[in-house]
């Protein structure tokens, strides 16, 4: 009776997985979200997972984490110290060998995902995560922060996609568009408290990212 207990029990939110820019972008309003964003992970007393740089929105959100009294965890590949400027202030540090040594980590120490505005990079990863939910590989929440609507051409594209049936019909896209930071973790809560109770990803999933 207790483990089935346990299996039907919510998911909880301990952490979150935030993908976001090297670069801080044009826009002030980005740096803005990803103070916001850290500040609030914080007064909630959620950890951040992220790519462990110090530059650009990642280093603003991780050090408005820190700054705040909340807990950090950086996963970078080994030949990314340099380029992007390992923060060593985090409360844990992982330093892998590859990209997806990276993501498998990333993704099996969180419980939800957000994107902030980035680059390629970010774009891919948060893709990623979207597809594996296709898939039915994961049921973590996925929260995109469009702020001043940086994304809008991305879900303009996603639009097209579903004009055309690239996206068909039971293979929707399982995320929450939010339009500031602020809205983040109450999105991510009600996305938590409508979904159904579920076992973290298998290892099979795991190894696949």
């Amino acid at each position: 009776m207790a483990d089935e207990a346990m299996n039907n029990a919510k998911p909880t939110l301990r952490t979150v997985c935030v993908y976001c820019g090297s670069g801080a972008g044009q826009n002030p309003a980005f740096a803005e979200a990803a103070h916001a964003l850290g500040k609030s992970l914080a007064a909630a007393d959620v950890g951040l997972v992220y790519g462990g740089g110090d530059l650009g929105l990642m280093g603003i959100v991780a050090r408005s984490v820190l700054d705040h009294g909340g807990h950090v965890t950086g996963v970078m590949p080994h030949f990314l110290r340099d380029r992007e400027h390992l923060l060593t202030d985090v409360h844990e540090l992982v330093v892998v060998d590859d990209m997806h040594q990276r993501k498998h980590l990333m993704f099996d120490k969180s419980d939800a995902f957000v994107a902030l505005p980035g680059g390629l990079g970010t774009l891919e990863e948060f893709v990623e995560q979207l597809t594996w939910t296709q898939l039915g590989r994961h049921q973590k929440p996925i929260v995109l922060v469009n702020v001043h609507g940086f994304w809008d051409p991305l879900l303009e594209l996603f639009d097209k996609m579903l004009g055309h049936d690239f996206i068909r019909t039971g293979f929707e896209l399982k995320m929450t568009v939010a339009d500031s930071a602020e809205d983040v973790l109450p999105v991510i809560r009600r996305a938590l408290e409508d979904s159904p109770a579920a076992p973290r990803a298998d290892k099979e999933t795991i190894a696949k990212f």
